[in-house]
């Protein structure tokens, strides 16, 4: 059995340090205006079709899906960044080794979400290190301790990604325990990480941005960054409707400028296709960096001036030479995420000090407006008004009072279905889908 090693504050010579430290953040998950992947409404389908791998380099090979899994080849065996989910895994894995079947030296992961690591197992080979960042351990536990709530947040929002069965499926539903994660990689690293394989470097950067435990890598001999999550075809998920820790705006900016200063000629994403030629990858990845940090800096200049986080939300928009779409993220999550994040859930209304929700009043608001049927008229009105948004608020109020009331959910089935109508964001699409997935089995309607 490999052992685990802790690395920490590892030198490298002063050039490679300084393209290192650079070379933060996982960047790339391909503008719109390059990468010939989009996320599109279903992530899941991407590459599905492929029936061979990707040559990014004569070295580089990517394997494309919902995450991507790439192959470096060297004469002295192959290292592989990321591997996909489980599901995908294989088809990857049948597709890379297609190319070159060498010995796999290194598996380097990116961060420990799911679509990065499903595959470890199936490629990993007798002497083969796994190598990730020293919050992998912690992101991995949080993960695990939390595996049922995930189980049912990514159920509603990727509805087509495979589910565990039997007693995977149980296990997701008990209480797994605090520390009850397999930690799979044998090398931990806190700040930076390098070794040589076959004539490449590969300079491993702490680049903190989708998640704590991210990492870059980064290959000086062919200029090329691997940059994972951090960066993506549209607005990042800063904060993402699944669920997740505070995700820092300011770690995606300073990771982004780590990689910006490594000056590199190709930049590879975890999810999308690379961006080949340092000025594409210049504007890119300054827009994209430019675009969080106006964000971030309108929301805290908002939260300064006391305002409240459903004002900002509507207020803060992105001028148009820094609209890189929201087909992914979007600004108004981002905003609450950066605001929430900063002061957590207390919003300074002294009502929301108490367990007593706003809901537990509906019911006899609903009495007050006439019953149940009289406030779901209000939501048709809103609906054909154009306002799906109230059109559901208030479907959910009359829905409190009557919760098989007929009309109301008829009513909050039409707004969810026009916001789907009108929606070009992936999540905000899955959620959409869910809800009228739910409304509509409320309904006993197929």
């Amino acid at each position: 059995m490999l052992s685990i090693h802790t690395i920490r504050h590892m030198r490298l010579q002063p050039g490679a340090l300084l393209r290192a430290v650079l070379s933060g953040m996982a960047l790339v998950m391909a503008q719109a205006v390059v990468s010939q992947t989009p996320l599109g409404l279903n992530p899941t389908q991407v590459g599905l079709n492929d029936t061979s791998a990707h040559r990014i380099s004569d070295e580089i090979w990517q394997a494309t899906g919902f995450g991507n899994t790439f192959m470096v080849i060297t004469d002295q065996g192959n290292v592989i960044i990321d591997t996909s989910l489980p599901a995908t895994a294989p088809r990857h894995k049948q597709l890379l080794q297609a190319v070159s079947d060498a010995p796999v030296r290194y598996i380097v992961l990116t961060h420990a979400h799911g679509d990065h690591t499903g595959g470890v197992q199936l490629w990993r080979e007798e002497g083969t290190e796994i190598i990730a960042h020293s919050e992998h351990e912690e992101f991995m536990h949080y993960q695990t301790r939390l595996a049922g709530m995930f189980a049912l947040r990514n159920a509603a929002q990727f509805p087509d990604l495979p589910r565990p069965t039997g007693n995977a499926a149980q296990a997701a539903q008990s209480n797994p325990g605090n520390y009850e994660a397999r930690i799979q990689p044998t090398i931990l690293f806190d700040r930076d990480y390098a070794f040589e394989l076959g004539g490449l470097t590969f300079e491993i950067l702490h680049t903190p941005g989708e998640t704590y435990d991210h990492l870059s890598v980064w290959i000086p001999e062919l200029k090329a960054v691997f940059v994972g999550d951090n960066f993506y075809g549209s607005f990042p998920n800063i904060y993402t409707l699944r669920g997740t820790k505070p995700r820092w705006a300011l770690d995606y900016v300073n990771s982004l400028n780590k990689v910006l200063a490594l000056q590199p000629d190709i930049m590879i994403p975890s999810h999308g296709d690379a961006i080949h030629g340092n000025a594409m990858i210049n504007q890119a990845v300054s827009k994209y960096r430019d675009a969080i940090l106006h964000v971030h800096d309108q929301t805290v200049a908002g939260m300064n001036q006391g305002k409240d986080v459903y004002t900002l939300m509507q207020e803060i928009t992105l001028p148009d030479d820094l609209n890189i779409g929201e087909e992914y993220g979007a600004i108004s999550w981002t905003v609450r995420g950066i605001y929430e994040g900063y002061m957590g859930w207390f919003d300074g209304n002294p009502a929301n000090m108490y367990a007593t929700p706003p809901a537990a009043v509906y019911a006899d608001l609903v009495a007050l407006g006439g019953g149940a049927d009289k406030v779901a008229e209000l939501s048709q009105q809103y609906l054909e008004g154009g306002d799906a948004v109230r059109a559901m608020h208030m479907a959910d109020v009359a829905l409190t009072a009557d919760p098989v009331n007929v009309p109301a959910l008829q009513a909050r089935l039409a707004a969810l279905q026009q916001l789907l109508t009108d929606s070009a964001n992936s999540n905000e699409a899955g959620w959409l889908r869910h809800g009228i997935n739910e409304t509509r089995a409320r309904l006993n309607q197929p």
